[in-house]
């Protein structure tokens, strides 16, 4: 095979990155160890929803490249989602300063450059920081993702699905640790082994093993992860006034000693998205793009269930108009399935010091198209802020690879002062909605009869009744339910007669309720009473997870439970 000049190359590379739509622009390609500032190197904005992978070395500049990538999407409208991990990303609130080192470095890729502010969300998982506290309830957040942090085998994980299965049925709410542990309690104690032992796959001895681990997560501070009010995903959609994308900017003080609750936490927030967005197709731009630092924390060592639910979201999230890029050392961190999903890479330096290393090298390269090259060489010698990239174009194919001098961030690479971090979240109107934690009448409260609050007290006789044996469905609590159901998952307008006025309906909510003998169970099947009222096909749909009823009454991908059934 001929041997390419210089410019044949550098005409290849100007070819493939020749683009019609808008971009993300990534930097000018380095070719036979020279810059050509002639044949810039991009990425089309419609095609980051088809994900990406930024990988290499520690210290190679990862977290620099997607510092530059979150400006330019959030100048080009699109919101960002970040994982600060290093607190090195609250620098994007703060205008860098020039030196004569970085116009040098931004004139010879021909990048134009001004210190620029971006519109910054800072959060914090619950409360531990200093941004807007994040939130979930524990029905929310789902038996799957649950098990992954407490680390249960796939036995105790399909345990678990059972618990919350009993706790969906009987409407028992499980917004924090202390909701779940009464419900296990219940279900190991005298009084609750009926109910046990019609689970069926649930023994007291798996029980005991997950009530233990849900202490253990409670000595370890874990609590103030779970409650309400619980964080909307919406949020992470917005954009500014003047129509930049919000970067909401997640910190992660305390990784080191939490990281598999910090990635399954992300992971939560990304299929809490999928299972909310309508169906979007392609789009110009993506409506939100997802950086996942850190990003083998999620796989190592989680279960098949896991490991699928992920592949699934990471599939099919991206019809909905989201992209994820993951970031980490290298490609080998990230499953085959997932990685085959991932169309756009940024390969920072790799080292090969270890005989591991090498095994990581070559694989690396063999996950890169044939290019003019040397790969192994390239790979290895590439400088702080350069990176091998190929990314998908605008007609699905791969674009040539070019070794690629990234350009320069326009805000501070590091931390902004604390004091304008706290002032931008004291003035975030995200902050009313989430800053207070709230602890409603829930499970716990329904089980033991203890009020959670001031509204609790008139509630916690109906609902520790309920709880404990009660007997039947009050009928306008079927209606509202049915007439919900026709409205918003069928589509279709009610027949169901409109709700009574609440004063009206107290007395009916302290009447005393039916014997556990005349019911059978704890509550009784709603999709039993329901099929009633809608008919005899709701519970063919109810049971088919494939119809968009199934979708909405069940559980999603990841156990995860949608928002109509939180409320």
């Amino acid at each position: 095979m001929a041997i390419k000049s210089t410019a044949d190359k550098v005409a290849t590379i100007q070819k493939g990155y020749t683009l019609e739509g808008p971009t993300i622009e990534l930097g000018a390609a380095i070719i036979d160890g020279e810059l050509h500032k002639e044949a810039p190197v991009r990425l089309p904005l419609a095609m980051m929803n088809r994900h990406g992978l930024v990988a290499g070395a520690t210290g190679t500049g990862k977290t620099v490249t997607l510092h530059m990538m979150a400006e330019q999407l959030s100048a080009a409208g699109v919101p960002v989602f970040l994982a600060d991990i290093k607190g090195d990303l609250s620098g994007l609130a703060t205008a860098a300063t020039a030196s004569e080192k970085l116009l040098a470095r931004t004139e010879s890729i021909g990048q134009p450059w001004s210190g620029k502010t971006f519109p910054v969300e800072f959060l914090a998982l619950g409360g531990d920081g200093n941004g807007i506290p994040v939130r979930a309830t524990i029905t929310s957040f789902g038996p799957i993702l649950l098990s992954r942090i407490m680390e249960l085998n796939e036995t105790q994980e399909s345990s678990l699905q059972l618990v919350f299965h009993f706790a969906d049925k009987n409407n028992l709410e499980l917004i924090d640790l202390k909701d779940l542990r009464a419900v296990i309690q219940f279900l190991t104690s005298d009084e609750g082994k009926d109910e046990l032992e019609e689970l069926g796959g649930l023994s007291k001895a798996t029980a005991g093993v997950i009530l233990r681990e849900l202490i253990t997560l409670d000595a370890q501070g874990m609590e103030k992860f779970f409650g309400e009010p619980e964080f909307d995903t919406a949020e992470l959609l917005r954009t500014a006034p003047d129509g930049r994308g919000v970067v909401s900017c997640l910190e992660l003080p305390t990784l080191q000693t939490r990281p598999v609750l910090f990635s399954t936490f992300l992971m939560w927030l990304l299929a809490d998205l999928f299972e909310d967005l309508p169906e979007a197709g392609d789009l110009d731009k993506p409506k939100l793009v997802f950086f996942l630092d850190e990003a083998h924390l999620l796989f190592n060592g989680a279960s098949k269930a896991f490991l699928d639910a992920i592949t699934t979201t990471v599939r099919l999230i991206r019809s909905k108009g989201v992209g994820i890029f993951f970031v980490t050392q290298t490609p080998k961190d990230v499953p085959a399935d997932v990685l085959g999903q991932l169309a756009n890479r940024v390969q920072h330096a790799l080292r090969a010091y270890t005989p591991e290393d090498a095994k990581a090298l070559k694989a690396t390269i063999s996950t890169f198209p044939i290019s003019d090259y040397d790969l192994e060489e390239t790979l290895t010698s590439a400088g702080i802020g350069e990176a091998v990239i190929t990314v998908m174009n605008e007609k699905g194919a791969p674009t040539p690879v070019a070794l690629t001098r990234l350009r320069a961030p326009e805000s501070v690479m590091g931390p902004s002062a604390a004091a304008l971090v706290s002032s931008t979240v004291a003035g975030s109107a995200l902050l009313p909605k989430y800053g207070t934690a709230v602890d409603n009448v829930s499970a716990y409260e329904k089980i033991t009869g203890k009020a959670a609050g001031p509204a609790a007290a008139e509630r916690s006789a109906a609902g520790r009744s309920a709880a404990q044996g009660g007997g039947a469905f009050d009928p306008n609590d079927v209606d509202a339910d049915a007439r919900r159901i026709e409205e918003e998952i069928l589509g279709r307008p009610s027949s169901r007669p409109a709700p009574a006025p609440e004063r009206a309906r107290e007395p009916e909510r302290a009447a005393p309720r039916q014997s556990q003998q005349d019911n059978g169970s704890m509550v009784g099947d709603l999709a039993g009473t329901l099929g009633g009222a809608l008919g005899g096909g709701f519970k063919s749909m109810a049971r088919s997870l494939g119809t968009q009823l199934g979708r909405e009454l069940l559980r999603g991908v990841f156990g995860t439970a949608p928002k109509r059934r939180r409320r």
